[in-house]
């Protein structure tokens, strides 16, 4: 999370130091806002991607390997791919949260 405040800080700083240099750039609470619920989307995105690329390529794998094994292997499959995106529903609702309740 320090990563992502160290990012998303600058930015909006230069976005401000911007907005007041030139009179013809509008910069208000509420672009910043819907920027933010930009970045908190795609960045939430790209663990349950990197997630559910990895456990199906490895499921795959161990099915190449072990047939016999294709429910026990397609059960906890299943079950990742599930946990895994619960993150990225969870980067949606606080992108939601980010851009229309708060």
């Amino acid at each position: 999370m320090d990563w992502f405040l160290a990012v998303a800080g600058p930015l909006t700083d230069a976005l401000r130091v911007a907005a007041q240099e030139q009179t013809n750039i509008v910069l208000s609470d509420e672009g910043l806002r819907f920027l933010a619920a930009g970045l908190a989307m795609g960045v939430g995105a790209i663990a349950p991607a990197l997630a559910i690329g990895n456990l199906v390529g490895r499921a795959m794998e161990a099915l190449g390997r072990n047939p016999e094994a294709q429910p026990a292997i397609q059960t906890n499959m299943i079950l990742g791919l599930a946990f895994a995106e619960a993150i990225g529903i969870y980067a949606l609702v606080t992108a939601v949260m980010i851009g229309f309740v708060f």
